[in-house]
This record gives C-alpha cells, structure tokens and sequence, in this order.
C-alpha cells in the first residue's frame, strides 16, 4: 500500500521511506513528486496537528482515486525559550527555510543558558487522510537538551545540537539506527504502524 507524503522535503521522504522498511508494515512512502509535487500551503495554523492537516488535505485533492495522504509536521520546542521555535522550527532564521541558518541561531540565541536550563524535546505529528476523508492523527516526542555548540554531520535540522535523553551524543553523531527507533518521528510513525496493523481490512483496503 502506497502512502503519498506531502512534503517537499528530502530528508523528510528518505527517514519515513526508511522507518516504513524497519516496521515491515507493508506500506511504502512515496515523494509528492509522484503525483506532481507538493502544492503550494500556507503553514498558518499555530499548531503542529493544524499545520500537518492542511498539507494532507492539500495533497490528497491531488491523489488518484484510493490515494492515501500523509503529512509530518514537526520541530523543536526549547524550555527556555517558552517551547519557541516550535511550528516556526523550519523559518526560524527567516522565511528562505535554511536548516544551517536555523541551528546557527538557535545555538546563538541559547549561548550563555545554564546546563541545567537547556532541555528541549521534539514533537512531529502525522496526519493519515484514507481514501474515504477519514483523518487518523499521530504524535511521537524525543526529549533530550541542548549543548552549547553543533556536534556532528548526520541527520538534518538541529539534530547536531540535541542529545537524547540516555545518550551523551547529539543526533548529529549517534547512528541511523538509532535515531529510528528513538527519534520524535520514529515514535509517531510507530504509532501510526501499529493503528495500521490493528485496523481491519476494510479500513485499509483502496476504494
């Protein structure tokens, strides 16, 4: 079964593709670029599950019949800056969307923060549309904190800056694995695996 992410967003479209394979789901994430793109939404709702429903909404108009929509929308919520960036976590350093310019500030405006006052979790929420308009909402949360200065290359927003709780290493340096079974997205695409594999068939099945 074909679930069609509305992102445009590489990084995004290989971790979902890669955490549908570990769950042997049988489902398959494919590229908005299947069905000619993402379409153009406006990210005004203030929320993450409000967000994530106008894209899933956006993209299923575009769906072939029985075309099943997915949509992610998640970022970081810093304590000490009341839970900011938050829904912002993408434009944080300006409408272009620029992921170095985005953890380049974030370290900046957290320099000087006390150890003891750098937690921040992340949030993703993914919103299922089946065939029929049914909305199914799913929520995953990874906790950790902040250091002082990006460690590390691998994955992709402020995963350099963030260590998970259990761990001494950001998600800049700790594994591919790892991160898909403990990361915000990892838990809520768990969570949507196993709705999948409870629901019965006549849910699933494409119209």
């Amino acid at each position: 079964m074909k679930l069609y992410l509305a992102s445009g967003n590489a990084h995004k479209v290989r971790e979902l593709q890669a955490l549908a394979r570990a769950t042997s789901s049988g489902v398959e994430i494919e590229s908005a670029r299947a069905v000619g793109g993402m379409p153009p939404v406006v990210e005004d709702t203030g929320t993450f599950e409000g967000n994530a429903r106008k894209k899933a909404r956006a993209l299923r108009a575009k769906l072939p019949l029985g075309g099943w929509a997915l949509a992610d929308d998640s970022g970081i919520c810093v304590d000490a800056l009341d839970g900011a960036p938050g829904v912002e976590s993408a434009y944080f350093a300006g409408p272009q969307g620029d992921d170095a310019a985005n953890l380049e500030k974030l370290a900046r405006v957290m320099r000087g923060v006390p150890a003891t006052q750098r937690g921040a979790h992340y949030v993703c929420i993914l919103v299922l549309i089946a065939p029929d308009g049914a909305e199914h909402v799913f929520r995953g949360e990874c906790h950790g904190r902040l250091l002082d200065e990006p460690v590390g290359s691998g994955g992709f927003g402020y995963d350099p800056l963030f260590v998970p709780d259990g761990y001494d290493r950001t998600f800049g340096l700790l594994s591919e694995e790892t991160k898909q079974s403990h990361s915000h997205r990892a838990r809520a695409w768990q969570a949507l695996a196993t709705w999948w594999s409870c629901a019965p068939s006549s849910a699933l099945h494409e119209k």
